[in-house]
């Protein structure tokens, strides 16, 4: 246990290290003068993340992988679809109504959405999408299909929110759908997905795996756009307090406690309902339960960390770079959001359980390594492509529809398993340091160049656009070995052909 522990810190120290580093290399510069108080909370900050990090990530594999698992496998089983579909719509609300990455989204409208409201709708958009993703497996329905239909269906109710008047409502309804897939509900759903495809998913297992994180990305998506369909009166964003004081002195232990209580419910939702499930169903040896006990002290343990770490150091950090980048150059601060996107998708840490469980299905055909190239240079070019917008102030539609419209189009020309993991991919790609440093960073950029008022509008977006981006390099990765094969069978081809005769041995 030791060595896997190690192990995963330095995971974690690489990951983390890239962004520490850009962030303490812009400080010696003019663009960017951070305090010493503010440098010494970062830099604290970033021990502690990858403390946490390389704690939830040991957990996540002693616990929360298989869990999702055994309860995909179990239930399906079981052979009682209807209690599958039941369990699974349940485990989707729960999950979600407790995932700490939207609470973090939440707390930074409160003003204008009542958070409770927006937490609850989100998790019934999961919860439904969810229930639907197995179905899917079950009726073996090609994942293209669906997303080309809720996309067309997405993108319609958008144009009937903005004719409605409720245009301010997009960009959150987007990042509603990036932060629901965070680091509580990407490795349960994922390994669900694994035990249910196991079980019911065919010959293609492999490419029923995925595609579940694709699907309830989507459900939030459309959910905040039918609130949004029905909202009236005047809405006005008011700015957070993003300054390191307000979660330093006498205000870091209440920080601190509130992390904890939402950890502890996002953890303790997910612990009933799968004691439930083994008490009647799956019944797993004694020591399988304490391995998963011990997982699950493990990812609490990490999470709280990471989330205390991301609330104090990161999220003022993030907002003051931001502001004073955007004061300095514009094409400065596009230039720096392009950077830091190629970075910080190493800190997310769900991504590492994705990238884990595909270059474990896949039998190392997508390895680690070039998944997380591909959602580098993704999440890289999203952010630059923000912060292009926050300096000319257009609609994040003008992103999303091609974006949304190629990505749909190349699930024609790839493998489908590329498909699938680009979908997901996305979704896991925008997590939780992307709402704590990455909005904070956008929404400081947009009050210097364009108003508190126009913050709902261009700032928010940036997690929607991390989470589209993936799935154009991912499949462009996927093209790209469909190119190198046909190419690789014409040369082999070739060479049969152009074989001389006199080479080949006849024993008859």
């Amino acid at each position: 246990m030791l060595r896997a522990f190690v192990f995963k810190l330095k995971e974690s120290l690489v990951s983390v290290l890239p962004v520490t580093a850009i962030v303490i290399l812009l400080n010696f510069t003019p663009l960017v003068n951070f305090s010493v108080r503010e440098t010494l909370v970062f830099l604290i900050s970033s021990l502690v993340l990858i403390l946490g990090m390389g704690l939830f990530n040991l957990g996540a594999d002693i616990a929360m992988t298989p869990m999702g698992e055994q309860v995909g496998s179990g239930l399906s089983k079981s052979r009682s679809m209807g209690l599958l579909l039941i369990v699974c719509f349940v485990m989707g609300v729960f999950i979600t109504v407790a995932e700490p990455d939207l609470s973090v989204l939440a707390t930074q409208v409160r003003d204008l959405i009542d958070g409770t409201v927006l937490v609850v709708v989100v998790g019934v958009g999961v919860g439904l999408f969810l229930l639907l993703a197995v179905l899917r497996v079950i009726c073996k329905i090609s994942l293209s299909s669906l997303l080309m239909f809720f996309y067309m269906a997405l993108f319609m109710l958008a144009s009937l929110v903005v004719i409605n008047g409720n245009g301010f409502f997009l960009p959150l309804a987007f990042d509603s759908g990036g932060v629901t897939t965070g680091p509580i509900t990407v490795p349960f759903i994922m390994a669900l997905g694994v035990g249910v495809a196991a079980t019911l998913g065919g010959r293609n297992t492999g490419e029923n795996s995925f595609g579940l994180v694709a699907l309830c990305s989507v459900g939030p998506i459309l959910a905040v756009l039918a609130l949004g369909m029905t909202a009236r009166g005047e809405l006005s964003y008011v700015l957070p307090d993003y300054s390191v004081d307000a979660h330093l002195g006498s205000e870091f232990l209440p920080t601190l406690l509130g992390v904890m209580e939402e950890v502890a419910l996002a953890l303790g939702l997910i612990v009933i309902f799968f004691a439930v499930i083994q008490i009647v169903f799956l019944r797993l040896p004694k020591k399988k339960i304490i391995q998963i006990a011990v997982g699950i002290g493990y990812t609490y343990v990490g999470l709280v960390l990471f989330l205390t770490s991301v609330t104090v150091g990161f999220m003022p950090v993030g907002y003051k770079m931001g502001h004073e980048l955007a004061q300095n150059s514009s094409q400065l601060l596009v230039a720096a959001g392009f950077l830091l996107g190629l970075v910080v998708v190493l800190a997310e840490p769900a991504v590492h359980v994705l990238n884990q469980q595909v270059e474990s299905i896949t039998n190392g055909n997508v390895s680690k390594r070039s998944m997380l190239m591909a959602l580098s240079i993704g999440v890289g070019v999203s952010i630059g492509l923000s912060m292009l917008r926050i300096w000319l102030d257009f609609s994040i539609l003008y992103y999303l529809i091609p974006g949304y419209f190629l990505s749909l189009g190349l699930s024609f020309f790839v493998p489908k398993i590329y498909t699938a993991i680009a979908f997901d991919s996305g979704g896991v790609a925008s997590g939780p340091l992307t709402s704590s440093f990455i909005l904070p960073f956008a929404i400081g950029a947009c009050v210097t160049m364009q108003g508190v008022d126009k913050v709902m509008e261009d700032a928010f977006g940036v997690v929607a656009m991390v989470a589209m981006t993936p799935l154009i390099t991912i499949q462009l990765l996927g093209f790209r070995s469909v190119v190198a094969r046909r190419v690789r069978e014409r040369i082999a081809m070739k060479r049969i052909l152009d074989a001389d005769d006199e080479q080949i041995i006849d024993f008859m």
